[in-house]
């Protein structure tokens, strides 16, 4: 099925959660101050779009497209992005609130998350070789058979990584952030 395409279009203060934003694929479009909690965008395609201000919260992604798309100072609680087209996904988050998200065994390899809180999100069998979290806040987050290898957590803070349960070769993370990676064993670290 064709799409209809939509390029270098602007969208601003649009309210997609009663009115769900057209099924298309959309280029090179900003999205500035919408609406699109609890809307769904599924099968959609974003290829190079900026979304900046906007809440996308509990927003269905399944069958999305996302392609070289950027967040800046969005909220997307609860959105189940392993749901979305895995095809070329490549995603970054500056500024977001990501609480409860999902990223389910996908491969996010060298994804950038900048001053992000990111309360109980699911990194479950994610790949996430050479991403790089700074000042995010992962608390309770899980991170179970994730794969950490050359990941940079130096600047993030309440992560629990258990080394025997992911792979960390070469992670990156400041002395601070020790603790993490020991917290099973109830030590007193000072």
């Amino acid at each position: 099925m064709d799409l209809p395409y939509i390029s270098d279009k602007k969208f601003e203060r649009d309210d997609y959660s009663l009115r769900p934003l057209p099924v298309a694929e959309y280029e090179k479009c900003q999205f500035s101050h919408c609406e699109f909690s609890n809307s769904a965008l599924t099968n959609a395609v974003f290829i190079d779009c900026t979304f900046n201000d906007c809440n996308l919260m509990m927003v269905k992604a399944a069958g999305t497209a996302f392609r070289g798309v950027e967040f800046t100072n969005c909220k997307l609680l609860g959105v189940r992005f392993e749901y979305a087209d895995p095809f070329l996904f490549s995603v970054g988050f500056r500024k977001c609130m990501l609480n409860l998200t999902g990223f389910f065994k996908m491969k996010i390899k060298k994804t950038i998350f900048m001053d992000c809180a990111m309360h109980e999100v699911d990194f479950s069998g994610t790949d996430l070789t050479q991403a790089v979290l700074t000042n995010c806040d992962l608390h309770n987050s899980i991170f179970d058979n994730t794969i950490l290898n050359k990941a940079d957590l130096r600047t993030s803070i309440n992560y629990t990584i258990d080394p025997e349960k992911n792979q960390v070769r070469k992670m990156k993370l400041s002395s601070d952030g020790l603790s993490g990676l020991l917290r099973k064993y109830d030590l007193d670290i000072r």
